[in-house]
């Protein structure tokens, strides 16, 4: 079994009661004893149950799975942490192949992908046509696929998420995890992993609709700073179809009709006028995302370089040293038995 003393668990819990006892259980038999629980005000025996399971437990200070993880960062020194939610949908035996990526410096971040091997029932139809929905508009808006941007198991070091600019109070926290990866170009590797129904005894707090919405929402707003052609761009036009649409309309009225609606044509070049407008500001704010990731990429590899390099100059000195009498004897050693010598000489 590896050692896990690097990894802290942390599992956000609000009433889950029913299933959070047995989730710890099963991390504690993969290797994994240090496990945090941050609740959100349970109104049932979650937090004695995770206590009685030898997790340590705190109760987060404001609502909603955003606040909670940001929060439990707060907490966390170790420098690698495993998120999995507390419903009992994910299976601790995937923990081993989630933390893989990244105690091997293959990843900074890790998702589950939850689609790989689904439990029959464990996902209602509504409820896979807007993950499918929400990860092709991901895919599309900011330009990565990580096939399950919705998944909460999740592995990322502590570093790694100190650059984020985390501010999402709710379920859209996944979405801004992926986003920020995609934003700081942070090495992200897709896993797959089984995923469960929920117990009976356990409910679910997910509105479909509501929290669709709001993951829609956010994809879109953080596109801003990610991918602004796409922010500006659809917003202009829009902007430029209403105005064109406003002035055929006035051209047809005046034609056919010789009425003049001087109002709405002067709306319609007014939205045109913008449309244009918030075309170019995209465009060049596009160019500025762009030149600025290729400078953090430049600077990333130069730092790296920095690194090697210097490791490898080290090797070379010690490697130098060690066999710097050309036998491999130290050269401490070496001028220490090349010293004796003279003084052995002038007894003789």
């Amino acid at each position: 079994m590896r050692d896990y003393d690097d990894v802290c668990v942390l599992i956000p819990t609000y009433n889950e009661a029913g299933a959070i006892g047995d989730v710890i259980d099963g991390f504690h038999d993969e290797g994994l004893d240090n496990i945090l629980v941050i609740d959100g005000g349970s109104a049932d025996d979650t937090q004695q149950i995770a206590a009685d399971h030898g997790a340590r437990v705190v109760e987060q200070s404001g609502n909603g799975k955003g606040q909670a993880v940001r929060e439990a960062l707060e907490f966390i020194d170790e420098p690698y942490v495993l998120m999995v939610d507390g419903d009992g949908t994910y299976g601790p035996e995937d923990a081993n192949a989630m933390l893989e990526p990244l105690l091997t410096g293959k990843a900074n971040h890790v998702i589950g992908n939850r689609f790989a091997d689904m439990e029959p029932g464990a996902m209602t139809r509504l409820n896979r046509v807007g993950n499918r929905l929400i990860n092709r508009a991901f895919a599309r808006i900011h330009g990565r696929d990580f096939k399950d941007i919705l998944s909460g198991y999740r592995a990322f070091t502590h570093e790694s998420l100190d650059r984020f600019g985390l501010s999402s109070e709710g379920f859209g926290i996944e979405t801004e995890l992926s986003v920020e990866c995609v934003k700081h170009n942070v090495a992200t590797v897709v896993v797959p992993i089984r995923y469960e129904s929920r117990p009976d005894e356990t409910e679910t707090s997910l509105r479909p609709f509501r929290d669709g919405g709001v993951i829609l929402l956010t994809l879109y707003r953080m596109a801003k700073t990610n991918n602004p052609l796409f922010y500006f761009g659809s917003v202009g036009i829009a902007s430029l179809v209403a105005g064109a649409g406003l002035g055929v309309y006035v051209a047809i009225e005046w034609i056919t009709r010789g009425i003049s609606h001087n109002v709405l044509a002067l709306v319609g070049g007014i939205a045109v006028i913008f449309g244009v407008q918030l075309l170019m500001f995209g465009t060049l704010s596009d160019m500025i995302v762009k030149l600025h990731r290729q400078q953090m990429n430049q600077l990333d590899r130069a730092l790296a370089g920095d690194q090697d390099g210097s490791r490898d100059t080290r090797f070379k000195s010690d490697t130098g040293r060690a066999t710097k009498d050309g036998t491999g004897t130290d050269a401490s050693t070496a001028s220490e038995t090349g010293a004796s010598a003279p003084r052995a000489n002038d007894e003789a």
